[in-house]
C-alpha cells in the first residue's frame, strides 16, 4: 500500500500498528497510549456506574439501572460461589476488574486504522488503543493481585501463620526448603499466568484484525472477503474478550479465597 509518495510495506504496516506511543527507554519507558486509554476507560466505568447509582429508584428501574443490577448480581454470584471467606472488598474488586478488563478488551473491536489515523492528524504517529495487548498493563494488574494475595495472607493468618504455611506445606516441616521453593514458585506463577493469558489472547486477536485490514488493499478479490472476515472475527472475538475478563476476575477471586484459608 502507499501513502502519497511513500510506499508502506505490509511489514511496515504491522510494525507500526504494534508500536506503542512511548516516552523514555529501558526500564524507564512509559507507554503513554496504554496509560491514556486505561485511565479513560476507567473513567467511563466510573461514570456509568455512578450515573446508575444516582438514578437508582425503588420503583420501576430504568435501562441503566437494570444493566447495573444485572452486572452486580452476576459478579456477586461469582463471589459467593467462589470466595469462602468474609471480606466486603472482594465483590467490589471483582466488579472493577471484570468491567475494566472488559473495556480494555472491547477496544480491540475498534477498526485498527480509525484511532491511529485520527492520532496522526494530532501529530501522534504511534498509537495502540488496546491496553490488554500491552504486557506492561496486564502485568501491572496481575502484580496488584499478587500484592493483595500477600497482604490478605499476612492479615488473615498473621506473619507467623503465613510463614508456617510457606515452610511446612505440603511436605511437612522437615522438608521446609522444598516447601518454600514450591510455594514461592506457585505464588509467582499466579500473576504470570494471569498476565500472559490475557495478553496472549488479545495480542493474537489484534494481530488477526491487522492482517485482515491488510487484505483491504490487496485487490478486488480479497477486499470484499476482508469485510466478511472482519465481521465474523469481530463477532467471535466478542466472546473472547468477555471470556478473558471473566477468567481474570474468577481467578482473582479464587486466589484471594486461598489467601483467606488456613492452608491449601
Amino acid at each position: 500500500m502507499s501513502t502519497g509518495t511513500t510506499t508502506v510495506t505490509s511489514t511496515d504496516y504491522i510494525i507500526h500498528h504494534l508500536t506503542n506511543l512511548s516516552q523514555g527507554e529501558g526500564l524507564w519507558q512509559v507507554n503513554i497510549d496504554t496509560l491514556f486509554f486505561s485511565i479513560a476507560l476507567g473513567a467511563v466505568f466510573l461514570t456509568i456506574m455512578g450515573l446508575a447509582a444516582r438514578r437508582a429508584t425503588s420503583g420501576v428501574p430504568g435501562g441503566l439501572q437494570n444493566f447495573a443490577e444485572i452486572l452486580v448480581e452476576f459478579v456477586d454470584k461469582q463471589v459467593k460461589d467462589t470466595f469462602h471467606g468474609r471480606n466486603p472488598v472482594i465483590a467490589p474488586l471483582a466488579l472493577t476488574i471484570f468491567c475494566w478488563v472488559f473495556l480494555w478488551n472491547l477496544m480491540d473491536l475498534v477498526p485498527v486504522d480509525v484511532l491511529p489515523e485520527f492520532g496522526k492528524l494530532l501529530g501522534v504517529h504511534y498509537l495502540r488503543v488496546v491496553p490488554s495487548t500491552d504486557l506492561n498493563a496486564t502485568f501491572g494488574l496481575s502484580l496488584t493481585v499478587l500484592l493483595l494475595i500477600v497482604f490478605y495472607s499476612l492479615k488473615v493468618k498473621g506473619p507467623v501463620g503465613y510463614a508456617r504455611e510457606l515452610l511446612t506445606h505440603p511436605f511437612g516441616p522437615y522438608l521446609f526448603p522444598a516447601n518454600l521453593l514450591l510455594n514461592v514458585v506457585e505464588l509467582l506463577a499466579k500473576p504470570i499466568s494471569l498476565a500472559l493469558r490475557l495478553f496472549g489472547n488479545l495480542y493474537a486477536g489484534e494481530m488477526i484484525f491487522i492482517l485482515i485490514a491488510l487484505m483491504y488493499g490487496a485487490g478486488w478479490l480479497l477486499g470484499p472477503l476482508a469485510g466478511v472476515l472482519q465481521l465474523g472475527w469481530a463477532i467471535f472475538h466478542l466472546l473472547i474478550i468477555t471470556l478473558q475478563a471473566f477468567i481474570f476476575m474468577v481467578l482473582t477471586i479464587v486466589y484471594l479465597s486461598m489467601a483467606h484459608e488456613e492452608s491449601h
